[in-house]
């Protein structure tokens, strides 16, 4: 993933915990392009990064990562079917 936007040296140098915060939700956001990120440290990271990442993908995150299986989604009743 190329960020055009984002000087990421100076970022990762400056704040390397938000750095690390931002190429995440970055990632899942925007596709990993071959990347793969740990399944621990999203468990980790989780309560931070959960409400940066698109609402859709976090109920399917939770769902991978917890086994969770979402209670409702207003957006789309049929999602898991």
């Amino acid at each position: 993933m190329i960020n055009w936007s984002t000087d990421e040296k100076k970022f990762k140098k400056n704040d390397p915990e938000g750095y690390k915060l931002w190429r995440v939700t970055q990632l899942i956001n925007y596709g990993l392009d071959g990347e793969k990120i740990s399944r621990s440290f999203l468990k980790r990271m989780w309560v931070e990064i959960k409400a940066r990442i698109d609402p859709d993908k976090a109920v399917y995150l939770e769902y991978l990562l917890w086994n969770k299986n979402p209670s409702s989604l207003s957006s789309n009743k049929n999602y898991w079917q």
